[in-house]
């Protein structure tokens, strides 16, 4: 009996070891399910009419392509994120935003900051970008 109690306790750590690890989920940085995750949770946050959500959905598949190209850039340097690299990222979020406030009216605008921020608190972010 003790063999089994003894078992199971390993076993149980073992599966939360890799829960830990793995986090259960594995990341999708697809550029199009993520610009198709992303337009349809502004569309949801901020009532875009579907005009908006084509602008929005190219935007955000534009942009997460060149994100891709950067973040394979960095994967294939090896080591973490140059400041050089942080500069370009954030320039890159910078300049989206910029572009969303172009499609966006302004009562829409001040939702999609607030997703914006959602999304930080979720992922455990800083603070305003």
């Amino acid at each position: 009996m003790k063999k089994i109690g003894i078992l199971m306790m390993v076993l149980m750590m073992a599966v939360f070891a890799g829960m830990a690890q793995g986090g259960g989920q594995q990341r999708n940085f697809d550029p199009e399910e993520m610009a198709k995750r992303q337009t349809a949770q502004i569309k949801e946050k901020c009532g875009l009419d579907a005009a908006q959500e084509k602008k929005v959905h190219d935007l955000l598949l534009t942009n997460g392509k060149k994100m891709q190209a950067e973040r394979e850039k960095m994967m294939s340097a090896g080591g973490p994120p140059s400041d050089e690299m942080r500069a370009k990222m954030q320039k890159m979020r910078d300049d989206q935003n910029t572009e969303m406030k172009k499609i966006l009216t302004a009562e829409q605008y001040k939702s999609y900051e607030k997703y914006l921020e959602e999304r930080r608190a979720q992922r455990g972010g800083g603070g305003p970008r």
